[in-house]
């Protein structure tokens, strides 16, 4: 294997790279997620570990050795599935690492909107102290939580709001009920959720699927929490019912247009709450998609089954 090259866009934790290491691979660092740059820093590559970084035809044809794309991370909208399928190039990813953080952050971000930290935090900053007054927080005590899409973090999310006394209810259609957790339709979920959790996977049925008519059902009062794709929400739509006092705000870590343009009708309401895809940016959960990876491409790199394939090769 000491003639193989895995090349790494984006540098990965050091674990990560001593395990590709020790298995006599070649561990090239790219300069960054640009195509172009992919393109010509990876023409060697067979294997590549990418993050949320579009990955498609032209870029797999101009690596003619490429044999596993690795995700880093557990959605894989971002690489044409097909294509590799077609060219017979597995495709992995890293579903358990990042569920636990992803849920954590969700429910921080829950409570964040909930309670108005981040505005009556930069009220502070801007010597506004009276801005509490007119801004009061809600309890989350004795509120309905809908979770949409009951996977794996879906259920996480739900395990860990346990403690805080609330009615939750799910929408999945592959899912079965749990403790403490009912299965209702989805207008059910819309009409009756304080908060309504986003944690579905970014699939042609899912795209956009959370529109003007969802947002019209919702209680004015309520609030949306995305953690899953941009792609799953018609931010136009979402735009104007923040504006419109339709809901009552939203909290946001993923945008169909990555990093988000300081110019987008998003930044600046004061009913949201914006961060920079962050739900599983952390040292831990970085180590564990490190570790992964780095296993399955090994794997397939040594003509063996990976752990967490994504297509059938």
């Amino acid at each position: 294997m000491s003639e193989q090259i895995v090349f790494l866009p984006d540098d990965i934790p050091a674990v990560g790279k001593e395990l590709l290491a020790q298995a006599g691979l070649e561990v090239v660092i790219g300069s960054g997620r640009d195509k172009q740059l992919m393109i010509s820093e990876g023409a060697k590559a067979n294997a590549v570990l990418i993050g949320t970084q579009k990955f498609d035809a032209e870029i797999m044809d101009s690596m003619p050795n490429l044999k596993v794309i690795a995700r880093n991370g557990v959605g894989y909208d971002s690489v044409d599935i097909e294509a590799a399928t077609k060219r017979g190039i597995q495709v992995v990813n890293t579903p358990t690492a990042l569920s636990g953080s992803v849920a954590e952050t969700a429910v921080a971000e829950l409570l964040a909107i909930s309670k108005n930290l981040y505005q009556d935090s930069k009220a502070l900053n801007e010597d506004n102290w009276n801005y509490r007054k007119t801004h009061l927080g809600r309890d989350l005590y004795g509120k309905t939580v809908g979770i949409l899409g009951f996977g794996r973090i879906g259920q996480m999310v739900a395990q860990k709001l346990q403690g805080f006394e609330v009615k939750i209810i799910a929408v999945d259609p592959f899912a079965k009920a749990k403790d403490n957790v009912t299965m209702v339709e989805r207008d059910t979920l819309f009409k009756e959720a304080d908060y309504v959790m986003v944690h579905l996977p970014a699939i042609p049925e899912t795209e956009h699927s959370i529109g003007k008519a969802e947002f019209d059902m919702m209680k004015d009062d309520a609030y949306i929490i995305n953690m899953a794709r941009g792609s799953i929400i018609v931010e136009a739509d979402l735009v104007d019912a923040l504006k419109k006092h339709t809901i009552a705000g939203a909290a946001l870590d993923v945008f169909e247009a990555e990093p988000l343009p300081i110019s987008d009708p998003l930044v600046g309401l004061e009913n949201v709450l914006l961060t920079p895809h962050i739900a599983s940016n952390t040292v831990e959960t970085k180590r564990r998609m490190a570790i992964d990876a780095s296993n399955d491409i090994i794997s397939v790199l040594k003509g063996e089954e990976p752990k967490f394939k994504v297509n059938h090769i």
